[in-house]
């Protein structure tokens, strides 16, 4: 049985004690080592339920020799500092969404991984998802003719007042923290690049964040993706994929519970079809594949199902930085 990647922990994110480290802990290709914080009592905290050594302060963290590669939930605004500490200690990356702030920091950091010769990925969980290769190939195979349109939506009620995605200067903002989503979603499905048509953003907070916006891009083919996000919404997480004969709807499309048994729902000529899929756990999934691709760069095994590659994180990161630049132009 191969030795697990030994993970290392930046700091104590909810969404990490939640969802990522008991993944961590549960499958046989990772171990999870330390978790690193600046407070001791939230690495304490960390360590004692995930039964492994609390550490105070990043930088000592990536000094260990026992740590394979990190996982970094730190805030936006935190990430091009410390994910690039990372890869200069010599270790492989996952970090949450978005990568960096900026196509510049993010183009910077893939061009240090290929020097550093280090697997450095973007923790987009719901590409590990099956039920979205099975929409791939129904439009691949035009079962709703050609693609005319698609619509994304991610939005989620308000936050506390003391939630950190608040704070401007942490990269906070409904954009940078669920309007990612949407937008990913819309690269995964429409052919080529695509370029913002229009966009507005609602700024409401009283920090200056962005609270919601809305997208109109364009693709080379002519298809155009509407993308909707927030933190004032009645949750909703969804796509819709609008074809010249049908068209093919997805729910709980980006944070499905483990167990939720995925349906891909498809409307042709008055008839619909309700595909039901085995339930998944996208978290796991992305756990297991990011350390079986350490060891393939290592060519210790064959690539599992890979993640974003370094070219599509930076045409991820531009393309919502070029949506960022158009909300700011047409923000309300």
């Amino acid at each position: 049985m191969r030795k697990p990647v030994r993970i290392g922990v930046l700091g104590c994110a909810s969404f990490a004690w939640r969802r990522m480290l008991p993944a961590m802990c549960d499958v046989a290709e990772t171990e999870v080592v330390a978790v690193a914080s600046r407070h001791p009592a939230k690495a304490e905290r960390f360590a004692a339920r995930f039964e492994c050594e609390a550490v105070l302060g990043y930088q000592r963290l990536l000094e260990r020799p026992d740590i394979d590669a990190v996982y970094v939930p730190l805030p936006p605004g935190m990430h091009a500092e410390w994910i690039g500490k990372a890869l200069e200690a010599g270790k492989h990356v996952l970090a949450e969404k978005p990568l960096t702030t900026t196509a510049s920091e993010t183009a910077r950091l893939v061009g240090l991984a290929r020097r550093k010769h280090l697997l450095l990925r973007e923790n987009y969980l719901f590409l590990h998802h099956g039920r979205h290769d099975v929409v791939r190939d129904l439009l691949q195979s035009e079962e709703i003719g050609e693609l005319r349109e698609f619509t994304a939506v991610f939005g989620i009620p308000p936050l506390s007042d003391t939630d950190i995605r608040y704070r401007t200067e942490l990269g906070g903002g409904a954009l940078l923290d669920i309007g990612v989503y949407p937008a990913r979603a819309a690269r995964l499905f429409l052919l080529g690049p695509l370029t913002v048509a229009g966009a507005s953003s609602h700024e409401a907070h009283e920090s200056g964040v962005d609270l919601s916006g809305s997208v109109l891009l364009q693709s080379e083919g002519g298809a155009v993706a509407h993308l909707g996000y927030g933190f004032v919404h009645h949750y909703r997480s969804a796509y819709e994929l609008w074809g010249s004969r049908g068209r093919i709807v997805i729910d709980r499309a980006f944070t499905p519970p483990a167990e939720w048994q995925a349906v891909i729902r498809i409307e042709r000529k008055g008839v619909v079809d309700e595909l039901s899929l085995p339930a998944e756990d996208q978290v796991r999934k992305a756990v297991t594949a990011f350390a079986r691709d350490i060891r393939a760069e290592a060519g210790v095994d064959e690539p599992a199902v890979a993640g974003d590659s370094g070219e599509s994180m930076i045409q991820q990161a531009a393309l919502v930085e070029a949506i960022g630049q158009a909300c700011r132009c047409g923000s309300t």
